[in-house]
């Protein structure tokens, strides 16, 4: 996924995520050192993710994935010896180099690489270690190669992809891929979101496929979104749930509806008050959504819905304190749940639990935000001095998480529904009285993808004037493949 920085006008003195001038290593986050958002979603949500700062020197810019060479640049020169072939690309960038096994073993011709199924055919081992090229060409649209063999192989690569793949040196990380990865930016907010929150209407998103895209891509630019219009009953919130994907099973059935009988051994099914929390850190795979719909709640009041946004909490930690920020990213805090006699979780396989927040190896952006304190296991394997500096870190943590600036109460009526990434956004609940009635469902994070992707793909194709599918979709040069 790919991240566009976009203007925010912030009331705190020149503070801008991610180049912000934010004294480090604080060991707190008040409210005073918050970058505050003004204004519309739209146009002032904070930031958008930062980047990692220490990154490799890039080969290139990647291109799209629909483009080739530029024809005002002289086509790329190539050259070989026993080990690796090398691509000089003539646009500043100097030398990209591939080794032979590396390419041979990347081959996508049918023989090599099945174009309905999009699955490797070629054996890799039995592709001779010492393999070179007979003869490596550079032609307009790409590399071509041709391998030893009777007759012989002939391969080709296009240039965008070997631009785009290049490891020695690495291609530049965290630049726009293609424009669905474009269109999969996220928008980071803080307490100000209430001005104008992610909304659509049931009858948009249950209508065709334009309207469930567009629900889908503010879930996952946002990490959550309100509809509008629901029926207030348990059948349409399912037919709701599933208009993403199957409903995922877990210790607490598939599609819920409950009231706080302590029908399980989980403060969920009480009255008592939620602190932001994100769902299933017991689980070696939380849930990716999860959906809520209050049906009713009669005799009493309370229960405000509390969200905040993980990532901009994570954004704002690394900017005032990036030594909280590592150790958050780099300890494993384990978990539980073991309220219910009849199951007992704990995340694999090991015991050690996972990191409260996740930073992707390959972009050094954030990836996924695990954290419920009520939940948490017994804290080892940390050394004497370590485990202080845990605990402060915990701390300042927990003072970005219920900053003013952060925290988004709504409250939630029968009619509107509620989605979370429950990967990023966190969320709680006031105390209240009376009797609540709430259904919902957890759908998984690979489910959620899967459909957005298939829906931006078919959005591109019938964009196109594509009008009957008589093939596949994919390119067997797709940059996600």
């Amino acid at each position: 996924m790919s991240f566009v920085l976009r203007k925010a006008v912030l009331k705190t003195a020149a503070v801008v995520l991610p180049s912000s001038t934010v004294q480090k290593g604080t060991t707190a986050c008040s409210d005073q050192q918050l970058p505050r958002a003004s204004g519309r979603f739209a146009s002032s949500s904070a930031a958008v993710q930062p980047q990692a700062e220490d990154q490799t020197q890039p080969a290139q810019e990647v291109a799209e994935e629909s483009e080739d060479i530029d024809p005002h640049h002289d086509i790329p020169q190539c050259g070989w010896d026993d080990q690796k072939v090398s691509v000089g690309w003539g646009d500043g960038m100097k030398w990209s180099r591939y080794h032979n096994i590396w390419l041979r073993d990347h081959c996508r011709c049918s023989e090599c690489f099945h174009p309905i199924t999009k699955q490797r055919l070629v054996d890799t081992f039995e592709i001779p270690t010492d393999i070179h090229p007979n003869k490596v060409e550079s032609k307009e649209n790409g590399l071509e190669v041709t391998w030893p063999a009777n007759p012989p192989h002939i391969s080709h690569y296009p240039w965008s992809w070997l631009r785009r793949n290049s490891y020695d040196p690495p291609a530049q990380v965290g630049v726009v891929a293609s424009s669905s990865e474009a269109r999969n930016e996220k928008i980071l907010w803080g307490a100000r979101i209430l001005d104008s929150p992610p909304t659509l209407t049931y009858e948009e998103v249950m209508k065709d496929d334009a309207g469930l895209l567009r629900w889908l891509e503010k879930i996952d630019q946002f990490g959550f979104c309100f509809i509008g219009g629901v029926p207030p009953t348990p059948e349409d919130t399912e037919r709701l749930c599933k208009r993403i994907a199957f409903i995922r099973e877990t210790q607490y059935g598939g599609f819920w509806d409950f009231t706080s009988d302590l029908s399980h051994g989980d403060t969920a099914y009480t009255n008592l008050a939620l602190k932001a929390h994100t769902d299933n850190t017991y689980y070696t795979d939380p849930a990716g959504l999860q959906l809520f719909h209050l049906l009713s709640h009669t005799d009493g009041e309370g229960g405000a819905t509390l969200l905040v946004d993980g990532f901009y909490a994570a954004s704002i930690l690394k900017e005032i304190n990036p030594a909280a920020f590592d150790l958050l990213s780099r300890v494993r805090i384990p978990a539980h749940a073991a309220g219910d006699d009849h199951s007992f979780y704990k995340p694999g396989p090991t015991s050690a639990g996972y990191p409260l927040i996740t930073v992707d190896p390959k972009t050094g952006l954030l990836a996924q935000i695990r954290y419920n304190n009520d939940d948490r296991s017994v804290v080892s394997g940390l050394d004497g001095n370590q485990m202080e500096e845990w605990y402060e870190a915990l701390r300042a943590w927990n003072k970005c998480l219920t900053s003013h600036d952060s925290e988004y109460w709504v409250q939630m009526k029968p009619g509107t529904a509620l989605v979370i990434d429950n990967h990023r956004v966190l969320h709680g609940r006031s105390t209240f009285t009376g009797k609540r009635r709430m259904c919902g469902a957890y759908i998984g994070a690979d489910e959620f993808r899967s459909k957005l992707t298939v829906l931006q793909e078919l959005a591109k194709w019938r964009a196109s004037g594509g009008e009957e599918r008589k093939e596949s979709l994919r390119s067997i040069w797709d940059p996600r493949l």
